[in-house]
């Protein structure tokens, strides 16, 4: 008999029944079982270790090669076609065919919002509140992933992000848990689905395990200080939604968690993940985030950095080698055991078995018929004109009508490659459809627009091309300005303290305002942005977020109203950086501002002591609300809210409450309405939010059309952490408002007993 063979037969005899249907977890266990006592401790380390392909030149392939033979090499990510168009599959195959025991690797890329197909980043996908559009472009991600060997990726990421400084608020789903929640699942369930073993399924990994979303300052890879119940109650319940729905791993985050660093936080890795969510999969490192404890000042040196870490709860390092080097001086010096070890390498197993990688271990090898293919087109198409958010439309200046002469002026008007995004590992620009074309096939000709871009990219200070915008902009009936950043002004490690528009933007939309045409802008950005007096004189002003491969298109639909506005904030628009953090779900303070009490900087004389007990608080300048609130956007149309009712104004504790209200189109064409649900438990052992989003509807009405839209509240969706860390609903007094946002809306009141 063949070695290889002989030495695996068991193994392979254990694993079998993969060949012919998916497992059930009882049959897992006992095939891991069988699997850990026949693996040396050098394979098993080796399940750990997860390798950047990236990182490796054409001549250390071999020796990747060989550590794959010799079972050293868990999985790889960022794998390319750098140097071998069937890589995924060769290197697939050594590991099947050649290495001790046959265990298949598993490969991960950040296929973040789309691999080829790209939709809008996160944060605008999140401004569709449409949980079933964000399952579908999870969907159809996996779809086109797996097709060339992809089976694992690096989302969602469902860190809360208050701070639009912070670059990677652009791959947030916002500043609220509930809607973070909601829409965290629902990428989950399209990359999983109910099968992860069918092939086009991905593992999901939310990440960042856990506070990365507050990172001070906003500065990418910065500390983060959040209070326990804070933590419970705010940044964790999206993670725990999605474990809750079978999520099957997790990434941990670079910052540090109350002066801990996540990646060896045993109170978030071990006590709440796995002690209390009893969470199965297997927890991944950041890219060299074990490494990087070293300059944190919480590891000595590489060996102390690889105890922290496999202590503190990572299994799969990312990139750095520390584990391969050291777990097994570690386990020799009495630091770290055997069964540890077998520990963290069952659930690597596990999620390799639940993928369903010894029965389908290679690409499935239709990456031409699913790529970019039209259906794909389409849905990216849809989801780019659902992110859009209408944040203002002085005389219904849109839509605009065919007859009008436009002039499309701005850095980013014509951008195949900025329109895709942050994290496009995959994407190509040649690929996109940018605004001019698809401009002009809805038109049939150039008649109908000028293009003067005036300025050359975001960051431009060269003014010479003025001249040419502002004529073009007074030969025209209206100015269409699109500016905003490019795509690398945010993401990961970019993060800005002056979030306004950058380079001589101000200043050339200064110049076309000066023209008196009337003036649409439109914003294209991976992050709110100041917008001063740019809202003041624009027309109307829409945001675009970074909208994905069919930019242009969608663009053009509503832009011309063949397509209404539905989108809403996902989070809180600060008026400047000196309001950061602004979010909708604050405390009162002892002295909340109103509209009636706050005091202007105008109300202030000069050289004048002013004693007045009756301050609040607030900015001096920017006044005490945002620029626009949470779930904020504007429609075609106009909705009004009437007739708020509920079911009962006391419910006993475990009851239910329903609430409703009639919503009407009182607008003139078809429109989406983002009805939305918000409660204030007035006294709390602990002091509550002003607002808490619990739920929302999207409801299409035609003009005229009026509906009724109910919720459902239990007592339960009522609790929060008290002062001993218990999750409790208190009896008291709750106000509930059915809203178009999270400053407006009918206000009705109950109790629970």
């Amino acid at each position: 008999m063949n070695k290889l063979l002989s030495c695996c037969l068991p193994a392979l005899l254990a694993l079998a029944p993969f060949a012919f249907s998916a497992p059930t977890d009882a049959e897992i266990e006992s095939r891991i079982d069988t699997l850990i006592a026949q693996m040396s401790l050098t394979e098993k380390i080796g399940q750990l270790a997860l390798r950047d392909y990236s990182m490796y030149d054409e001549k250390a392939l071999n020796e990747v090669k060989q550590r794959i033979r010799d079972g050293r090499i868990g999985g790889f990510l960022n794998t390319n076609f750098k140097y071998d168009n069937q890589v995924f599959t060769n290197l697939q195959k050594i590991a099947v065919e050649e290495s001790p025991h046959g265990i298949p690797l598993i490969f991960g890329q950040d296929v973040i919002h789309g691999y080829k197909t790209i939709f809008p980043i996160p944060l605008g996908q999140a401004a569709s509140w449409n949980a079933d559009l964000i399952e579908q472009g999870a969907r159809i991600a996996a779809e086109e992933a797996t097709s060339v060997g992809i089976r694992w990726t690096f989302v969602p990421m469902i860190d809360i992000a208050r701070d639009p400084r912070w670059g990677r608020i652009a791959e947030s789903l916002g500043e609220d848990p509930y809607l973070t929640s909601v829409l965290g699942v629902a990428m989950t369930r399209g990359f999983q689905t109910d099968d992860p073993t069918q092939p086009s399924a991905m593992a999901a990994s939310a990440k960042h395990f856990v506070g990365y979303g507050a990172a001070e300052g906003g500065r990418d890879y910065n500390a983060a200080y959040i209070s326990e119940n804070t933590l419970r109650d705010i940044y964790l319940p999206p993670f725990k939604a999605n474990v809750d729905a079978g999520l099957m791993t997790i990434m941990s985050s670079y910052n540090t968690l109350n002066d801990i660093p996540a990646t060896a936080n045993k109170f978030a890795l071990k006590q709440i993940l796995r002690d209390e969510w009893d969470f199965d999969g297997f927890v991944v490192s950041d890219w060299n985030a074990v490494l990087e404890m070293i300059p944190h000042g919480y590891a000595r040196d590489d060996k102390h950095a690889a105890e922290l870490a496999i202590h503190g709860g990572i299994d799969f390092e990312m990139y750095t080698d520390t584990y391969d080097r050291f777990l097994a001086q570690l386990i020799d010096e009495g630091k770290f055991t055997q069964a540890e070890l077998d520990t963290a390498v069952r659930r690597m197993l596990r999620i390799k078995m639940r993928l369903g990688l010894w029965r389908a271990p290679y690409p499935r090898g239709n990456s031409k018929e699913v790529i970019l293919n039209d259906h794909f087109k389409a849905a990216a198409r849809s989801a780019a004109r659902e992110s859009f958010v209408l944040l203002k439309n002085e005389k219904s200046l849109l839509p605009l009508n065919k007859k009008q002469t436009i002039a499309v002026i701005g850095p980013l008007s014509n951008v195949p490659h900025e329109q895709l995004g942050t994290w496009i590992y995959d994407g190509n620009k040649d690929d996109s459809s940018p605004f001019i074309p698809a401009l002009k096939d809805y038109l049939g000709d150039d008649n109908h627009f000028i293009v003067a871009p005036g300025l050359a990219y975001s960051r431009d200070t060269d003014t010479k091309g003025f001249g040419t915008a502002i004529t073009a902009a007074k030969k025209a009936d209206v100015v269409v300005f699109i500016g905003g950043e490019e795509s690398i002004l945010s993401g990961e490690g970019h993060s800005r303290g002056d979030i306004s528009l950058p380079g001589a933007q101000k200043a050339l939309f200064k110049a076309l305002s000066d023209t008196g045409k009337p003036l649409v802008t439109l914003i294209m950005a991976g992050r709110p942005i100041a917008l001063g007096e740019v809202l003041d004189e624009s027309d109307a002003l829409m945001m675009l977020w970074h909208p994905g491969t069919m930019a242009g298109p969608a663009m053009v639909d509503v832009l011309y109203g063949d397509y209404s506005p539905v989108g809403r904030l996902p989070l809180s628009w600060p008026k400047g950086e000196g309001q950061i953090p602004v979010y909708y779900n604050h405390m009162a303070t002892g002295r909340p501002a109103t509209d009636e009490n706050y005091t202007r900087i105008a109300d202030i004389e000069i050289g004048v002591f002013q004693h007045q007990p009756g301050n609040s608080s607030n900015h001096l300048d920017y006044g005490h609300t945002p620029e626009f609130p949470f779930g904020y956007g504007l429609t075609y149309s106009d909705f009004t809210y009437s007739k708020i009712t509920l079911s009962n104004n006391t419910i006993p504790m475990g009851g239910d409450i329903t609430a409703s209200a009639v919503i009407q189109n009182t607008g003139k064409v078809t429109a989406t309405e983002v009805v939305q649900l918000y409660v204030q438990d007035v006294v709390g052992s602990y002091t509550r939010p002003v607002r808490e989003l619990k739920g929302f509807e999207r409801v299409t009405l035609a003009a005229g059309e009026s509906t009724t839209v109910s919720f459902t509240l239990n007592t339960q969706d009522l609790a929060f952490h008290n002062p001993e860390m218990e999750l409790v609903t208190e009896p008291g007094n709750f106000n509930l408002w059915i809203a178009p946002n999270a400053a407006d809306g009918l206000k009705t009141e109950f109790t629970v007993k």
